[in-house]
């Protein structure tokens, strides 16, 4: 059911759907970060979004459990990767760094994504491909140094700095191996094991970090929080980031991590009236260049 319905959309539209709801959680993680935990806001996260999905996936997944037994190494990988593992890592990481060096050091993950499924499912990349990160990655800098390239010679890094980098290469190899799933288990049935086991996976630590450090508030903003992380960059784009990872493959999907400094900019526009600047412009111009040569040309294949 969920690939015929996503089928009906471009994946390219996916993606962009994707990574707005992912600069709004990585907005959000970090505007909350000094009153809601980083393990339990990850394991609530994941806790709702389960019992959200299960109801209707549990079908799909009884139908797939067969599939999944044969296959649990790579199931169990998925979850811890791209569940527990990934999400945890950037919340751990954003309590320590700005929010700057956490889109900049994010900036790399086309890069690692690249080369990790050249070493692992043997995919070639082109010319093309490598030419658009560079245009991207270039627009990305633009934004975050204001088009002043001495300011990245101002940048502190720190202990966060560390757990966005292992959460770059955390995610990099969770998309790579997303491909090495066999039909039966894409979509829904995926979806459903990995949320499932994945909060499983942050329970002891968030029990862990109750008792020792910080019990998770129940308030209006954490709540609230929760509702928004659950539903739209866990659910929807994780179902999205997924279908068109099989569509377009590891590269090209990769690359689309660059418009977040774009949409974190959109969002501070709308949200909070910060006003869009000339250098803003060229940013985005760069990143939606850089989008365009990499996915003027098909994939390489094996």
């Amino acid at each position: 059911m969920q690939h015929s319905f996503l089928d009906r959309f471009s994946p390219y539209l996916l993606l962009v759907l994707t990574i707005l709801f992912w600069a709004g959680n990585f907005n959000l993680a970090r505007a909350i970060h000094a009153d809601v935990p980083p393990l339990g806001l990850s394991f609530w996260r994941w806790a709702v979004a389960a019992l959200i999905l299960l109801p209707f996936a549990w079908g799909s997944m009884r139908a797939a459990l067969p599939l999944a037994r044969e296959h649990w190494r790579l199931v169990l990988a998925l979850a811890v990767l791209g569940i527990a593992g990934f999400n945890s890592l950037v919340y751990v990481g954003l309590q320590t760094t700005t929010a700057t060096n956490g889109v900049l050091l994010q900036s790399v993950t086309p890069i690692t994504m690249i080369l990790l499924a050249g070493l692992v499912l043997h995919e070639k990349s082109t010319l093309a491909q490598w030419a658009g990160i560079g245009v991207s990655l270039v627009g990305v800098l633009v934004i975050i140094t204001k088009a002043d390239w001495q300011v990245l010679q101002q940048l502190a890094f720190n202990r966060g700095d560390m757990w966005i980098v292992l959460a770059t290469l955390d995610w990099s190899l969770y998309t790579v191996l997303l491909r090495k799933l066999p039909q039966g288990l894409r979509g829904t049935p995926i979806l459903g094991f990995s949320i499932s086991l994945g909060a499983l996976a942050i329970l002891p630590l968030y029990v862990y970090e109750s008792v020792t450090f910080q019990t998770m508030p129940v308030t209006a903003v954490s709540v609230a929080s929760i509702a928004y992380v659950a539903v739209f960059p866990s659910l929807l784009s994780y179902m999205f980031w997924n279908h068109a990872t099989q569509k377009l493959g590891v590269n090209r999907t990769g690359q689309f991590s660059h418009l977040m400094p774009v949409f974190g900019i959109l969002l501070a526009t709308l949200l909070l009236g910060e006003r869009l600047q000339l250098y803003h412009a060229l940013g985005m111009l760069l990143v939606a260049a850089g989008l365009v040569l990499t996915n003027k040309f098909k994939e390489g294949k094996p």
